[in-house]
């Protein structure tokens, strides 16, 4: 690859970057570099929503690599995404277009003459009706959430329920105004004047930068004194043969992790392989019963795909991480990254998923229980890869359920995360996956309950007996999200969850175990 600068539509306009290093943030290139400062600095971990923006990509590009989610937005022409800018890596922006809050006066018709009022976007002016910003420093995230809520439901015609509006905002935290003006400030938008963002010229200009080489990147570490690189091939044979070369570089995808390597840990990153421009491994399909996400499938998508064929993994889809971080991280990251606490592993589990694995030419297949070894190590070899994931669609006679406990009702780390799966065959246990995150230091099953209910009636004796099992498949930890105690017995409690929704004598319906479901929308504040 011919080495070239970083491409991408910036304020309506293609801007090109050659002179940072590829671990540069698109926070600070914004501040420090083009000096855009109404995107603020907040956790700069990817939690607090103070710097989300825009990032747009051509629809049709989007849409080529199997069913966008069903919470995506589409607009004339381009695919809208909220992500953190703290965790973006600058070159990731190649070939796409940035929006900031910035861009919003430019939407609503352009700077003002000296002494006159500014022009306001309808979302800027609804949280001035409202209220919605006291101390205002986490409001131009709010405000660009909504500003893409705001183009989503225009270009459909509808407006949301207070519920979906709290669910968009969920990777933005307030500190100070509450929520309960925020809301109805979203609300609020949409009685105001029309005000569309005009999609052509950037729609225009995109096509223009599709026409660029793939992105090989160079440029020095001024913190290190050496140059760094990042590749960002365009093809699977490409990735697969450039990373079996140089098995030392980082892979890269939604860098929702590896973001914090640098702004929190101070790592060096020398060379990068950016996975995001290979529209094989975004590519979500079903065949003969299988679901087979690509691993560069966005969270979002691939929670997406998952709950259009098994609804009740939907409380787990909205409540995993912020729709910022579902937009930019991915399902094949998630799971690579072995965490004990990542919220995929343990109901792909439970679905019996296998992960395809990659180096060079070559390919293998592992039950995804099997990809781990011990605490974030896993089986991957050097120079190897996690390509797809195969899930299996559960049968009738299965029943799925996943369960997810943590501090913060919205975008926090699990305590502990349940992917529970029971086949019955009448009234008797044929099969059951439990698989558990956050009990110990990998993500497993449950190997003790399940043999405890297999073969047996499906009773609340039964259930009893599993319960007690959990002791012998687990030792949990005590850390700052919960007790070794709290954590056994919650997943304790969450078998007889399980069997309460499920049981054959009148099982519980959604309203009676979800909070949301049984909140009425206007009592969220």
């Amino acid at each position: 690859m011919n080495t070239r600068p970083i491409r991408f539509v910036h304020r309506g306009t293609v801007v090109e970057v050659d002179d940072v290093a590829p671990t540069t943030s698109v926070l600070a290139w914004l501040r420090e570099h083009a000096r855009c400062t109404g995107t603020k600095e907040g956790c700069n971990e990817g939690d607090c929503g103070a710097c989300t923006v825009v990032v747009a990509e051509l629809a049709e590009r989007a849409q080529a690599v199997g069913t966008p989610s069903a919470r995506s937005t589409v607009v004339g022409g381009l695919s809208l995404r909220t992500v953190n800018a703290c965790i973006q890596f600058l070159p990731t922006l190649d070939g796409k277009a940035l929006l900031t809050v910035e861009d919003l006066e430019r939407i609503a018709g352009g700077p003002v003459p000296a002494g006159h009022a500014p022009r306001l976007h309808p979302v800027q002016q609804a949280m001035v009706d409202c209220h919605g910003s006291q101390c205002g420093f986490c409001t131009p995230g709010f405000v660009m959430s909504l500003a893409a809520t705001y183009e989503r439901h225009c270009e459909r015609g509808t407006t949301p329920t207070r519920q979906q509006l709290a669910d968009d905002l969920s990777g933005n935290l307030c500190r100070c105004t509450g929520y309960r003006p925020i809301l109805d400030a979203g609300q609020r938008m949409f009685e105001l004047p029309r005000v569309r963002l005009d999609t052509a010229p950037i729609v225009a200009a995109l096509k223009t930068l599709r026409a660029d080489p793939p992105l090989s990147y160079v440029a020095p570490n001024p913190a290190t004194g050496r140059v760094d690189r990042l590749h960002a091939p365009r093809s699977i044979h490409d990735l697969a043969a450039r990373y079996a070369a140089n098995p030392q570089a980082r892979l890269l995808a939604g860098s929702t992790d590896i973001g914090l390597w640098v702004n929190k840990q101070l790592r060096d990153l020398p060379e990068l392989i950016y996975v995001g421009e290979v529209d094989d491994l975004k590519r979500i399909d079903e065949r003969d019963g299988v679901l087979t996400i690509g691993a560069a499938a966005p969270l979002e998508d691939a929670w997406s795909a998952l709950c259009a064929r098994i609804a009740a993994l939907t409380d787990v889809w909205l409540r995993f991480a912020s729709p910022p971080i579902r937009h930019a991280g991915t399902m094949g990251g998630n799971v690579a990254n072995g965490s004990p606490i990542g919220d995929s592993a343990p109901v792909l589990i439970a679905l019996d998923a296998s992960v395809v694995l990659r180096r060079g030419a070559t390919r293998r297949t592992l039950p995804l229980e099997d990809l781990y070894v011990g605490y974030m190590s896993n089986r991957l070899e050097p120079g190897e890869f996690v390509e797809t994931l195969l899930v299996p669609l559960p049968q009738a006679a299965t029943a799925v359920r996943a369960y997810k406990l943590s501090k913060r009702f919205d975008c926090d780390i699990s305590a502990v995360c349940a992917g529970l799966a029971v086949t019955l065959d009448g009234g008797t246990v044929r099969d059951a996956r439990f698989a558990f995150g956050g009990m110990a230091a990998i993500v497993k099953r449950a190997a003790a309950a399940e043999a405890a209910v297999r073969g047996q009636p499906w009773s609340e004796a039964t259930v009893r007996a599993a319960m007690d099992a959990l002791a012998r498949d687990f030792t949990p930890l005590t850390d700052m999200r919960g007790s070794a105690g709290y954590r056994l017995r919650s997943a304790r409690n969450l078998l007889m969850r399980l069997w309460f929704e499920t049981r054959a004598d009148a099982p519980l319906p959604p309203s009676a175990t979800q909070v949301w479901a049984a909140m009425p929308h206007d009592a969220v504040a």
